[in-house]
């Protein structure tokens, strides 16, 4: 039976009148407070297990992969810095609000007096202003934790640092501060951290005391002057939080000196000679003025505590600031600005410096490159393996094939294409390799249900590989690796192991070794079944374990009550591999392109390139990098992953790179020396993509060295841009790095090489282009060749104009376009070749009902030729001067090919020419009927010849 709330009266002054005040005592019955106590605890228990169920599924993970000690030693540092921070918050926040509280608010007993109907009843505003002030420090601790422990990097990395060695090129002091580079790549991210919380402390404390002094003078008018002492308490108070926060402000002002660093200003980044002479000295100012000001707060709080000593403080470190910022504006205005460069000079000679030091920029040879326009140049005999090697399979059209060909099943895709180069037959070639995988959104919606998706469509199955220039007669790719089960046409390449359990695509979880057979492969009218053999994936175990999996995983309906998955049945998680190398090492950035690799053993895996990066270098410009603003950037890892078992590797290829010394300081177990990377995969690391477009790109900039040339931006170099290709929605876009196997100018060996041109800006004719080296002891240089400035050399765009402006060429790809179909061009590629360029471009016929292209011509060019075949055989002996080997009587000599010496046909009357006209037409329609359209064309442009010879004879 519940009890009656208590009341009881008592007596209270109101305004020198005695009057009786209801007072309330404000306890619960015990029951109450216990149910409330059980609901809390339910509370507790709903919302911590989901938390605690994926901590421990994640410590699971971890260990599955052998990485432990990489989880507990986040976890524990985490943990850490959410103590640290939550404690260390809460007891400046609450201990304020015991420290500044005025005595007024407990006077009244059990607090102040409320009048309802007239009569006083007493509310209890003590005790309900403590709950709160405990509550908002809970709550703004619990906050403040949890933001500092998502920074855990930084103090990782500033902890870790202290001691640590490190190259010496790091170790240079920057030339303002005469600080290492550690220092603003470790040291300062973290003081700035710290500052800012303390900062936030700062403010939100002496907003409590200016709460309470404005509360404490209301009832100094209300008491008289018996009050005076306690509310000269609350002023102190507030003097001395007001003193905390410009101790505050002054260490942001000190802090914010090193920040100049980082700006990125118009023509150069980094320091200007106004912050130098100026800016720096009068931020020093300032902060040391805001200290002298907080010092006579504290004075004001011990001697005289009024609100215009507080304003008083705040004078000088305002006046400095203003008046700093005036004469700041007015150098910058009239001594900067009408000598800008000779004031600058230095300045920009230190953001050049480091900018090419942290992008890598400063380890780039310069080489000349002739770019000679003769064929000759190309000396084709020399260079044999780059000739038979120019990719002319475009990896979108190649996809689009692969689809049509090599799915075999609605339920599997190629997401990605890549560039490898592979010994075949005893010669290395450049080949493109596509992993088939599973993707469980197209199964048939009849399909769809747990026991499908998550116990027999486990995995994909399997890749294709073809050479680069690879085709059949039908204008589809010459497959060296192709259907299920996989046939190989080289002996020497064998897949053992072909299912491919982690990849691109594969975003759901699974289950293996249970009693249901996985589906492997389509096998005729039945399917080929296997079962799980690998040590990938956690033990499902007992039931405990098995429920607390359920819960974190979000199969609580299905996997606790399954009687297919034992307890020696495995849990397959983070099968992306994207997902799966960010949640082991969230601090690094990845390359979004990963390749797949086919061992000597038969396995597949993948490859990924991972980087350092940092956005405190100090001088050094910030440029893009996927999601990131950066102005650090190394390419110091290699992740490989087990495409069956999910065995990830990291391993280490930039052992000077300051900030992953760090890392492995701090993950020791986690890491690997490159030395220890299996040789068969060793062989097919390659430069990375996404490093080289960043390094093209601020080597655009960056390659003028000489401050003036800078200043004026008279060298300024831009990426090549090219025609979309079938995307008519968009403008010409930056090109896409070009793998290349190739014998580098003054190399002896053929190598596969990462090629990227250069244009000067605005400009369409080329000026350079950059090579990332990829083989043996030239991993990871990077060199630039730099074309004659006394010649012009077409770009991209130039040769794309070139093709379209030949007639005939130009009249078959409309023709084309009109008969059901529709023409699809591949990438123009630009190839260095002896001492000149080669541009090569696949154009493909694509049925309008059909998704799959088939190449129909090949376009090769050099500077003063341009010549098309069906065949790059056709192709390139057009180019080089030599006879096609077609068929007697179907082509003309050099009927492919824009080179003098193509004139009238010899026919001698108008009945010769009319007759040679009429049979140009019936072959061109045979053979255009026939699919034979490269001949076609070159029958299309003798016709048009003739028919001028005719026009002629008849004038």
């Amino acid at each position: 039976m519940l009890k009656a709330p208590a009341w009881s009266v008592a007596p209270i002054v109101l305004n020198d009148r005695a009057v009786d005040a209801i007072e309330y005592s404000g306890r619960r019955p015990p029951r109450r407070r216990g149910a409330l106590l059980l609901l809390l605890l339910i509370l507790a228990l709903l919302f911590g297990a989901g938390t605690a169920a994926s901590y421990y599924v994640e410590a699971l993970w971890f260990g599955s992969l052998g990485y432990a000690e990489v989880f507990w030693t986040t976890l524990n540092i985490e943990a850490m810095l959410f103590a640290v921070f939550t404690g260390a918050t809460f007891a400046a926040l609450y201990g304020a609000f015991l420290a500044l509280k005025p005595t007024t608010f407990g006077e009244l007993g059990s607090g102040g007096v409320i009048f309802i109907n007239g009569r006083p009843i007493t509310v209890p505003v003590g005790p309900v202003l403590r709950a709160i002030a405990i509550l908002v420090s809970l709550v703004i601790a619990l906050v403040t934790g949890a933001s500092m422990m998502s920074d855990w990097p930084t103090f990782a990395l500033w902890w870790y640092a202290r001691g640590a060695p490190v190259s010496a090129a790091p170790q240079a002091a920057d030339p303002i501060f005469g600080r290492p580079i550690p220092f603003y790549l470790f040291t300062l991210p973290a003081w700035q951290l710290l500052a800012g919380w303390l900062t936030t402390l700062a403010m939100i404390v002496c907003a409590m005391a200016l709460f309470f002094r404005l509360t404490s003078g209301a009832g100094q008018v209300m008491g008289g002057r018996s009050r005076l002492g306690r509310a000269r308490t609350g002023a102190r108070g507030l003097a001395v939080a007001w003193a905390f926060v410009l101790v505050m402000l002054a260490v942001e002002a000190y802090l914010g000196r090193f920040e100049r660093l980082f700006d990125d200003h118009t023509i150069f980044a980094g320091i200007t000679y106004t912050d130098a002479h100026v800016a720096l000295l009068g931020a020093l100012c300032v902060s040391i003025a805001l200290l002298v000001g907080a010092g006579l707060a504290i004075l004001s709080a011990f001697v005289l505590p009024r609100p215009r000593w507080l304003a008083a403080s705040a004078l000088p470190a305002s006046a400095l600031y203003i008046g700093f910022s005036l004469v700041t504006g007015y150098i910058n205005g009239f001594i900067v600005k009408p000598n800008e460069l000779v004031r600058e000079a230095p300045y920009i000679a230190h953001n050049i410096a480091f900018t090419r030091q942290a992008y890598g920029l400063d380890h780039i040879s310069q080489r000349a490159f002739p770019a000679d326009p003769g064929v000759d140049a190309a000396d084709p005999a020399a260079n044999q393996d780059t000739l038979q090697n120019i990719r002319l399979w475009d990896w979108r059209a190649l996809q689009d094939t692969l689809r049509q060909l090599q799915e075999i099943r609605t339920y599997y895709d190629f997401p990605d294409i890549d560039i490898d180069r592979y010994v075949l037959d005893g010669a290395l070639r450049q080949v493109m390799l596509a992993t088939r995988e599973i993707s469980v959104d197209k199964l048939p919606v009849s399909s769809r249900n747990w026991i499908n998706e998550k116990l027999i469509y486990t995995h994909g199955y399997g890749l294709t590989m073809n050479p680069v220039n690879g085709f059949t007669p039908e204008g589809l790719p010459a497959l060296i690796l192709r259907d299920m089960p996989i046939q190989s046409t080289v002996p020497a390449l064998t897949v053992r192991r072909p299912e491919v359990y982690f990849g691109e695509m594969t975003n759901t979880d699974v289950y293996v070794k249970t009693r249901q057979q996985e589906f492997n492969y389509p096998q005729g009218q039945t399917n080929n079944l296997t079962s799980y053999e690998g040590t990938g994936g956690i033990a499902i175990g007992g039931l405990p374990r098995r429920l607390l999996i359920a819960l974190d995983r979000g199969d609580l309906g299905k996997l606790p009550f399954s009687d297919d998955v034992t307890a020696e049945s495995r849990l397959l998680m983070r099968r992306n591999v994207r997902e799966r190398v960010a949640a082991m090492a969230p601090f690094l950035v990845f390359d979004d392109d990963p390749y797949i690799v086919l061992g000597e053993d038969g396995r597949l895996s993948w490859i990924m390139d991972a980087f350092t990066i940092s956005d405190r270098y100090p001088y050094s410009r910030p440029y893009q990098l996927e999601a990131h603003r950066i102005n650090y950037v190394r390419n110091s890892v290699k992740v490989v992953i087990d495409a069956y078992n999910g065995t990830t590797t990291f391993y280490v290829f930039d052992t000077a790179d300051p900030v992953l010394g760090v890392y492995r300081r701090l993950f020791p177990t986690l890491f690997t020396d490159a030395a220890a990377m299996p040789a068969d995969l060793r062989k097919h690391v390659r430069y990375p993509e996404m490093l080289l477009a960043l390094q093209a790109d601020v080597f655009g900039l960056y390659h003028m060295t000489n401050p003036e040339v800078f200043y004026n931006r008279e060298d300024l170099w831009t990426v090549v841009s090219v025609a979309p290709n079938n995307q008519s929605d968009k403008g010409a876009q930056p090109m896409e790095p070009n793998f290349v196997l190739m014998k580098l100018p003054g190399e002896m060996s053929t190598e596969f090489v990462e090629v990227l041109p250069f244009t000067p800006s605005n400009r369409n004719n080329l000026i350079g282009w950059m090579a990332g080296r990829s083989d043996g002891t030239h991993y990871g240089e990077v060199v630039v060749y730099d074309f004659p400035k006394t010649r012009l050399v077409d770009g991209p765009l130039q040769i794309e104009a070139r093709i379209d402006q030949n007639a005939q060429l130009s009249g078959q790809l409309s023709l084309w376009n009109q008969q059901g179909s529709r023409v699809r061009r591949g990438s123009l590629l630009v190839i260095p070749i002896g001492r000149a360029l080669l541009y090569a471009e696949a154009i493909y016929l694509q049925a309008e009902r059909s998704p799959m292209p088939e190449l129909r011509l090949v376009v090769l060019a050099m500077q003063d030729r341009l010549a098309y075949a069906p065949t790059f055989e056709e192709a390139r002996a057009g180019l080089f001067g030599k006879a096609p080997s077609a068929p007697e009587g179907t082509r003309p000599p050099a009927a492919a090919t824009t080179a003098p010496g193509t004139g009238a046909p010899p026919s001698a009357d108008i009945s010769a020419l009319v007759a040679e006209a009429a049979k140009d037409l019936d072959d061109y329609q045979r053979l255009t009927a026939e699919g034979k359209l490269g001949e076609a064309g070159q029958k299309l442009e003798h016709l048009k010849r003739t028919l001028d010879a005719l026009n002629a004879r008849r004038k």
